[in-house]
């Protein structure tokens, strides 16, 4: 991936210098500056994200969670892995409240715990249902929206909802289709 987008900067380099050569170095500084600033506000939203996680996990709240989910996942993931459901526990809560930043580390620990060879089903599982990106809130993206000015920053709930269940669906098929008669 750095390559594409090393060949896309030399690419879009070569074609201002020589278009417009005097704008190469203020395009450079405006380009480095909005990026600094999305870094700082991702870095703000995810801070604050991460600390509502921690505060939960410190009060049992991530815990009892998992428990309540514990039906749910075991049969969705088919394993029986405790360490691993409560991971896919924390990483799901967190993704469905838009907090994929928070929810990657415990995705993580979760395929980490899910490497037996039995466990096939259960990584493509974890795998197709964070990759489908199905939040009840995308809060990441709502506050990007408000930063920048949107006006109905919420807006943009149920089209990212009903797109997430669609690709969710048939990424679950997919998996059932490949893995399901092997179980």
């Amino acid at each position: 991936m750095n390559i594409a987008f090393l060949i896309i900067f030399i690419a879009s380099s070569v074609v201002l210098l020589v278009t417009k050569p005097e704008a190469y170095l203020s395009a450079l500084l405006s380009g480095a500056e909005s990026s600094l600033a999305l870094c700082f506000t991702l870095a703000v939203i995810y801070t604050v994200w991460l600390g509502l996680l921690n505060v939960a996990k410190d009060a049992g709240l991530t815990r009892a969670l998992a428990r309540g989910m514990k039906p749910v996942t075991s049969r969705l993931f088919r394993t029986k892995n405790e360490g691993a459901l409560d991971k896919i526990s924390v990483n799901l809560s967190a993704n469905f409240l838009g907090m994929g930043g928070a929810a990657t580390p415990a995705g993580v620990s979760a395929m980490k715990l899910l490497d037996g060879k039995d466990e096939k089903y259960s990584r493509a599982m974890l795998f197709v249902v964070n990759c489908s990106g199905l939040q009840i809130l995308p809060a990441t993206v709502i506050a990007l929206r408000e930063k920048f000015g949107s006006v109905s920053s919420y807006d943009i709930i149920l089209p990212v909802l009903l797109s997430c269940l669609v690709s969710l669906l048939v990424g679950m098929l997919l998996v059932r289709m490949i893995y399901g008669r092997r179980k």
